[in-house]
C-alpha cells in the first residue's frame, strides 16, 4: 500500500508536534510528510494544481493525499486519526458532526496557531532514522 503523505506548515510548533505525534503512533510508517514550505512539498502540490500564487504561507491547514485524494483541514485530521488506528480511530466519530462545525473550529484554531504555540525560524530537519519519512 503506498504511503498517504501529510503535508505540514514547517515552521509552525503545533504543527511540528502534530507530525512527531503521528511519528510516535504510527510505527509501521504508514504516513509520510512534506513541509508546505519544502521544494518536495511545493513540487507535488504544483502538480495537483494545490499552490496558491503567493506560496505556501497561505496554505494553513494541514493537507492529506490518500489515494490520490487531498483532504483538508478537520477531514485530514479525522482520516489521518482513523489511519493511525487503535483508539485514535475513534477520533472518527468526530465525523459526525457537521463539517461546517468542524472546519470552523479548525480554522479558528490554525489563524491562532502561532500565537499560541509560537513558530520556528525555518522548517524541523528529521533525525537520519525519520529521513526516509520526509519528501
Amino acid at each position: 500500500m503506498p504511503s498517504d503523505i501529510i503535508f505540514f506548515d514547517g515552521v509552525c510548533n503545533l504543527c511540528n508536534g502534530f507530525v512527531q505525534f503521528v511519528i510516535r503512533q504510527d510505527p509501521k510508517g504508514r504516513f509520510r510528510f512534506a513541509a508546505l514550505q519544502s521544494e518536495a512539498g511545493q513540487a507535488l502540490l504544483a502538480t495537483y494544481g494545490l499552490t496558491p500564487p503567493a506560496g505556501a504561507a497561505e496554505l494553513d491547514s494541514v493537507l492529506l493525499l490518500s489515494g490520490g485524494q487531498f483532504y483538508s483541514h478537520s477531514s485530514a485530521v479525522l482520516r489521518i486519526a482513523r489511519g493511525l488506528g487503535g483508539v485514535w480511530a475513534l477520533a472518527g466519530v468526530g465525523g459526525l458532526l457537521p463539517r461546517a462545525w468542524r472546519d470552523a473550529l479548525y480554522r479558528f484554531i490554525a489563524r491562532n496557531r502561532y500565537r499560541w504555540f509560537g513558530r520556528q525560524e525555518s522548517c524541523m530537519l528529521p533525525t537520519p532514522e525519520l529521513r526516509a519519512r520526509f519528501l
